[in-house]
């Protein structure tokens, strides 16, 4: 092979390798697709990194409240069943998870954990009345 035939090679290889890369909102579409075994929840519940975060820290916000407005039990029994919950997913991660970092790989755990307990509206968003509702079960 001559150098030239050698430096085309080089760059269609390296152009087909970027081309293939997926974007951080399909490897979290990936990874939560992979949770679903773990976490149970909507097949169809693929949050991006950033609606992940946004549904932990509402569920964040209104155990804090509770907490404050003297509800410290079904705050923390509602922290529990999350903790449970993501137990699995903590000791084994995924394949298709591997490629997020670990704050990123947390938010969507405790994302798909919430979803599974049943505690998301159809828009995604997490549901202070849906979490009240199932642990009153």
């Amino acid at each position: 092979m001559n150098r030239a035939t050698t430096a085309l090679l080089a760059l269609l290889l390296a152009g087909a390798a970027v081309g293939c890369s997926k974007s951080g909102d399909e490897k979290a579409a990936d990874c939560a697709t992979a949770l679903i075994e773990r976490t149970g929840g909507d097949a169809a519940d693929k949050p991006t990194v950033g609606e992940a975060k946004e549904r932990v820290d509402a569920f964040d916000k209104t155990l804090a409240s509770m907490a404050r407005s003297g509800y410290q039990g079904v705050a923390s029994d509602a922290f529990d069943a999350v903790e449970q919950k993501t137990r699995d997913g903590e000791k084994n991660k995924p394949d298709a998870c591997e490629t997020l970092n670990e704050d990123d790989y947390t938010a969507l755990l405790a994302a798909k954990a919430i979803d599974g307990l049943g505690w998301t509206g159809k828009d995604g968003q997490f549901d202070k009345l849906k979490m009240v509702e199932n642990l009153g079960d």
